[in-house]
């Protein structure tokens, strides 16, 4: 198991767009990903989890992922977010 804890760092925060491009890049690893915020955990693989989240520009989310290819998603996922995800 390997987590990390990121910031949001595009104006409009994790809305559809940046949820699915964080869906398929999740879809792509073998591994279980699971995004915190706060208390609440969700499946990285579902959009509709990710956007129950309600992650604005500043929100602080923890990703975790557990399986063969978890340093690799951590990383990939890390990258994605901290490019705002490609958006500012």
């Amino acid at each position: 198991m390997t987590s990390r804890r990121v910031r949001i760092k595009n104006r409009l925060g994790l809305h559809a767009r940046p949820a699915v491009l964080f869906v398929r890049a999740s879809g792509a690893c073998s591994s279980d990903i699971k995004i915190q915020k706060d208390d609440i955990v969700v499946d990285g693989k579902s959009i509709m989890g990710i956007l129950m989240l309600e992650a604005g520009i500043g929100t602080e989310l923890i990703i975790t992922c557990i399986g063969d290819d978890e340093e690799t998603a951590l990383q990939k996922l890390i990258d994605l977010v901290e490019d705002g995800f490609g958006e500012d």
